[in-house]
C-alpha cells in the first residue's frame, strides 16, 4: 500500500486508471457478469537477482513455487480443508494457473529464469530491483509476462503493483527467503503464500482489512470477506472477532491477510469475482478473446460505459 499511495500522489495517469478499473468492477458487479468457466494460464518470468550465492533461488525451489501458486488459485491446495466450516461455501476455484514462460520477448525459447548477479547487497520497495541500470533485472512485456523478481528484500517480505501501473514496474517482488517452499524458504514464511499473496494484488484484491488501521470503516470491495479491525498476524485461533463481526469473525485464513503461511489457505467466490474484473479490462491480454467475450456476456452496453 505505501507503493500504492506514493504512485497515486506522483503520478495523474496511475490514479486516473485505478479509477477507471474500479469502475469497471463495479459495474461487472452491478451487472452480475457471469464468472468465467474457462481456466486462464498467465505465463511467469522469474528475475532472480542476487549478489550472494545464497540468495540464488534454485531452479528447484522457482518450480516449487508455481506448484504453490497453481494450487492455491484453484483451491487444490491440501491445507484448504482446514477452513472452518461457516467460511467453506466461501471457498473458490480462481480458475487462474501460472506456468513458466516458455519463450522471450525475441521469440527465442526459454526456461523462464532469468538470473542476474548484482553489487546491491538489498533491495527496498523503490523498484531499483525491476531495473538493469540500477542493479536489478529489466521487466520482460508485462502484456505478456507476469515478471517476478527474488531478492535480498529488506525489510519486505513482498509488495507487488495493482493493475493500471507504468508496465517498466508491473509485476511482484519477493523475498529470497519467503519464495516457494524449499530451499532458502524460511519457517514461518516458507509455503510460498508470500507470492500468493502479492498475485492477489497484481489481480487487483485488497486487504480483507481494507487498509484502515484498525478503524473497521475499511473496504476491500468484496461482499463475502468479513470486515477486520486490521491485520492478523501468526496464526490466530477460530473465531476471532473484532469490527462486531461476530460469530464467526475474521477470515483470518484468507490469503490476503498477514497470517503465517501456515495459517492462509483460501480466496473466496467475491475475491474470484475481482480477479476476473482485472483479466477483463486491466490484465485482459492474458484472456483469448473467445473467453473475454464470455466474460462481458450479459452486461449492458451502457453498463459498460459506467
Amino acid at each position: 500500500m505505501p507503493v500504492h499511495h506514493q504512485m497515486i500522489a506522483t503520478r495523474p495517469d496511475y490514479a486516473i486508471a485505478r479509477a477507471a478499473i474500479e469502475n469497471t468492477t463495479f459495474a461487472r458487479k452491478n451487472a452480475r457478469a457471469p464468472r468465467r468457466r474457462e481456466v486462464v494460464t498467465i505465463p511467469v518470468v522469474v528475475h532472480v537477482v542476487y549478489q550472494q550465492e545464497a540468495h540464488n533461488v534454485s531452479d528447484g525451489q522457482i518450480a516449487s513455487q508455481i506448484t504453490v501458486l497453481n494450487q492455491d488459485f484453484r483451491a487444490a491446495n491440501p491445507d484448504v480443508s482446514q477452513v472452518p466450516a461457516p467460511f467453506q461455501s466461501a471457498v473458490a476455484d480462481t480458475l487462474i494457473e501460472f506456468a513458466p514462460a516458455t519463450t522471450d520477448p525475441a521469440g527465442q525459447p526459454t526456461s523462464g529464469i532469468v538470473r542476474r548477479r548484482t553489487a546491491q547487497a538489498q533491495f527496498g520497495d523503490d523498484d531499483a530491483v525491476k531495473f538493469s541500470s540500477r542493479g536489478g533485472s529489466d521487466a520482460w512485456p508485462a502484456d505478456r509476462y507476469l515478471n517476478l523478481w527474488v531478492c535480498n528484500l529488506v525489510p519486505w517480505l513482498g509488495y507487488a503493483q495493482f493493475p493500471g501501473g507504468p508496465a517498466e514496474t508491473d509485476g511482484v517482488v519477493v523475498a529470497y527467503h519467503a519464495f516457494g517452499n524449499t530451499g532458502t524458504a524460511t519457517a514461518p514464511f516458507n509455503l510460498g503464500r508470500t507470492a500468493t499473496h502479492e498475485i492477489g494484488h497484481w489481480l487487483n484484491l485488497r486487504h480483507i482489512w481494507g487498509d484502515d488501521g484498525d478503524a473497521c470503516s475499511g473496504d476491500d470491495f468484496v461482499a463475502d470477506t468479513p470486515n477486520a479491525a486490521g491485520p492478523n498476524f501468526g496464526v490466530p485461533t477460530f473465531p476471532s472477532i473484532t469490527c462486531g463481526n461476530g460469530p464467526n469473525g475474521d477470515m483470518f485464513m484468507n490469503y490476503m491477510d498477514y497470517t503465517d503461511d501456515r495459517g492462509m489457505f483460501m480466496f473466496t467466490n467475491g475475491q474470484s469475482e475481482r480477479m476476473d474484473a482485472a483479466l477483463s479490462q486491466a490484465r485482459d491480454s492474458f484472456v483469448t478473446k473467445k473467453v473475454l467475450d464470455g466474460m462481458w456476456a450479459g452486461v449492458t452496453e451502457s453498463v459498460m460505459r459506467t
